[in-house]
């Protein structure tokens, strides 16, 4: 498997240090704190891990409360708020240095068949006919901050493709509208919640950008300062995230220092797999 991938696959497996306490380790991305994807992930994987009957997260909703130190362990307490015949529902607290750095409750469902409809996906170029935007990123380097520079030389166990242009120094303003490719670099073993929770680590990549693009500012801009403040997920269908799948996302408002992002997440076949909201901090910085 690939080095990165296997990685990320230790930094989601906790260690139970009790019935429903668990720790996990984290991993510098490149950004000033705990990759916020990295403790939405590992608060699922430590929720599932005390759900039995073979029940699968089917939505989960978090806040992010305060920054991750990337060097110290991050501790998972589970409550089991309920097990019902078909659903059971948990909250996670994740604590550091002492305090609350995030809460997430989510719910899990028995397999059940019903009713079935869905949104059609969007009609955009395929992955494999799109540029790899790590060749562009690496053109840009010279051109961009060094808190930029360091956020993307950092190689990561998934690969993206944009299907708009990526505009990193300079971005026109454009609508809020933006579709994104991705996949991890390898092979991943068949558990189904295994996948879940890393599609809801990568879920937490450009999203809230998306926000951003009416006003001509990028993640890697001095002129704005982004972070998550909550996220929401829910799981539709069975997925892979070891094969490509589409993130159509759109924003629907800004106001009052905040910016809110949806997404939808497609198979190649065109299947959805799952739906993403996030609300977050663009403040504009006067430097």
């Amino acid at each position: 498997m690939n080095r990165l991938l296997e990685d990320l696959l230790k930094v989601m497996t906790l260690e139970r240090l009790e019935l429903d306490l668990f720790r996990g380790e984290s991993r510098d991305i490149g950004s000033p704190q705990v990759f916020g994807g990295q403790v939405l992930g590992q608060a699922l994987v430590a929720a599932t891990a005390t759900v039995d009957g073979g029940r699968l997260a089917h939505s989960l909703h978090a806040y992010f409360l305060r920054r991750g130190d990337c060097n110290a362990p991050i501790v998972y307490e589970v409550d089991r708020a309920r097990d019902g015949n078909h659903f059971a529902t948990r909250r996670v607290v994740a604590i550091q240095h002492g305090e609350q750095i995030f809460n997430l409750s989510a719910s899990f469902q028995s397999a059940e068949s019903g009713f079935e409809h869905q949104s059609p996906m969007p009609k955009v170029a395929a992955p494999d006919d799109l540029p790899n935007p790590e060749t562009h990123a690496r053109e840009l380097f010279a051109t961009l901050p060094a808190r930029a520079r360091r956020q993307l030389e950092l190689k990561r166990p998934f690969e993206f493709r944009f299907v708009e242009p990526l505009e990193l120094v300079n971005p026109s303003k454009r609508p809020a509208v933006r579709h994104v490719w991705f996949r991890a670099v390898d092979r991943l073993p068949d558990d189904e919640a295994l996948h879940r929770a890393l599609l809801a680590y990568v879920s937490d990549y450009h999203l809230l950008e998306t926000s951003a693009m009416p006003h001509g500012v990028s993640f890697v801009s001095e002129r704005v300062m982004m972070a998550s403040v909550d996220h929401a997920m829910w799981f539709h269908r069975p997925v892979r995230v070891d094969e490509w799948l589409l993130y159509a996302t759109d924003s629907p408002s800004a106001s009052g220092a905040r910016g809110f992002a949806r997404g939808m997440i497609f198979s190649t076949d065109g299947r959805l797999v799952a739906s993403a909201c996030q609300e977050g901090l663009i403040r504009p910085v006067d430097r």
